[in-house]
C-alpha cells in the first residue's frame, strides 16, 4: 500500500522543483551503495492516457547517464500488461538490490486531474481497467491523467495529449534535477546506511 502521498499540480510554474524536493526526500535514506535505482515506466503508447510512463521513460533514457540508474519502459520498448512480469523477473535476476521507482498513469476525481503523486510503496498497474497485475515499486509516481468513470478504457483513449506531455515533462525534469543533485552531493550513496 502506498503511504506518504504528495500531490503536485503539474500545471504550476514550480512543479518540477516541487517534484525534485519530494523525490529527494523520498530516496535519501533508502538508497545505499548496493542499490540500483530503477525507473520502471509502465504503460503503452497505444492509448494517449496510458502513455505517461513510456513518454517519461523515453525522456529519461535520453538524458540520464548515471551508472547506478536504469530505465525500463520507453516508447520504443514499453512495459505493459503483457510483459511486466517478464520485465520484473529480469530486474530481480540482473540487479542485486534494485530500488524500483514505478511511474504510471492513473484515473481519478475531476478535481485531481493534472496532478502528479509521489508516495512510498508500490503502484497497482492496470487497476483502472480491472487487470490483475503485480503491484510494483518501492516508490510510486503517478499522473492523474483523466477522470475515472465506468468506461475507463474509452477515457484513456480520449485523454488530452497536452496533459500527459506536461506531466511527463515535470516528472522528467524533477527526476533529472533530483538525480543531478543527489549524485553530486552524496556521490549517490547515503552515508547513513551500511
Amino acid at each position: 500500500m502506498t503511504k506518504n502521498i504528495h500531490y503536485i499540480d503539474a500545471m504550476s510554474n514550480n512543479a518540477a522543483e516541487q517534484f525534485k524536493e519530494i523525490f529527494l526526500d523520498s530516496i535519501k535514506y533508502k538508497l545505499d551503495r548496493r542499490s540500483r535505482l530503477i525507473f520502471l515506466c509502465i504503460g503503452t503508447d497505444r492509448a494517449t492516457g496510458d502513455s505517461l510512463g513510456p513518454i517519461t521513460g523515453h525522456k529519461l533514457i535520453s538524458s540520464v547517464n548515471i551508472k547506478d540508474v536504469s530505465v525500463f519502459g520507453t516508447l520504443e520498448k514499453p512495459v505493459h500488461a503483457k510483459n511486466i512480469n517478464q520485465t520484473l523477473d529480469f530486474i530481480q535476476a540482473a540487479y542485486e538490490k534494485p530500488f524500483i521507482a514505478a511511474i504510471d498513469a492513473c484515473l481519478g476525481k475531476p478535481e485531481s486531474v493534472g496532478f502528479i503523486t509521489i508516495g512510498d510503496g508500490p503502484v497497482n498497474p492496470g487497476a483502472g481497467l480491472s487487470k490483475s497485475l503485480p503491484t510494483v515499486g518501492h516508490l510510486s509516481i503517478t499522473g492523474i491523467v483523466n477522470v475515472a468513470t465506468g468506461m475507463d478504457f474509452t477515457v484513456l483513449q480520449n485523454t488530452r495529449l497536452h496533459v500527459v506531455m506536461r506531466m511527463a515533462e515535470v516528472i522528467h525534469d524533477g527526476l533529472y534535477l533530483g538525480l543531478e543533485y543527489f549524485y553530486k552531493t552524496s556521490g549517490g550513496i547515503n552515508q547513513n546506511i551500511v
